[in-house]
């Protein structure tokens, strides 16, 4: 870059604490968004990851540089990347027989790559990796949302207690929500009723709808068929 002020670059040449302070607002900014959107790596988790990364490059360009032969600087950072993978592997769960929190794992993989970057001293590249995270999850996230997703259906069972009015407060509990839900059918089993439902929308409004009618008065069992 050969356009840019060399005394500009030089005064980007933080100290080590400086670079831990970047690092913590560029995790913090990417786990702000996870922690938004409820995922289990949130705002601290990334804050650590990015932290460390940064702190374990630095040391490892330090312990390079002070040994008396040829050493990679690249060694203990290198490390990082199978170490994260454990972390990651965490967020990974089967859910209703489907695989989720592969985005989270793969964010905790991207946040420590900002971090390392941070420590060694590639600060246009970690903002730039930064900005482009935040982007693939925030507007990306919402072109899938808006337009993958919004019509798929699910159908629904519901067990209530034998209460008519329940049905009218789960149709607005849905309509709340911004789904669209119609009873397919109500029938009476023993002594409460099972109401089938065709729920159209997003997952992100169906799974908010779903904790919501789960913790409802009188809902006895769900079901997502």
């Amino acid at each position: 870059m050969d356009w840019l002020d060399p005394n500009w670059i030089e005064a980007l040449r933080l100290s080590l604490l400086g670079r831990l302070a970047l690092a913590t607002l560029l995790g913090g900014i990417i786990g702000l968004e996870r922690e938004l959107a409820g995922k289990p790596a949130g705002l601290r988790t990334n804050i650590l990851i990015c932290v460390g990364a940064a702190l374990l490059m630095d040391v490892s360009q330090k312990v390079a540089g002070a040994a008396a032969g040829p050493a990679d600087p690249g060694r203990i950072a290198a490390q990082v990347v199978s170490g994260i993978g454990f972390i990651g592997a965490g967020t990974i769960l089967v859910e209703r027989g489907s695989i989720v929190g592969l985005t989270t794992a793969a964010t905790l993989w991207v946040v420590a790559a900002i971090g390392l970057a941070v420590g060694s001293h590639a600060y246009v590249e970690a903002v730039g990796g930064t900005i482009l995270v935040a982007v693939t999850l925030v507007l990306l996230g919402w072109v899938e949302d808006s337009l993958f997703r919004r019509r798929k259906s699910v159908q629904l069972d519901v067990t209530i207690d034998p209460r008519p009015e329940l049905l009218d407060d789960i149709a607005a509990l849905f309509k709340r929500h911004g789904l669209r839900a119609w009873p397919e059918k109500v029938e009476k089993q023993h002594e409460r009723f099972r109401a089938s439902y065709e729920v159209v929308g997003s997952a992100k409004k169906r799974d908010a709808a779903l904790t919501e009618l789960a913790e409802s008065r009188g809902v006895r069992r769900i079901t997502v068929r």
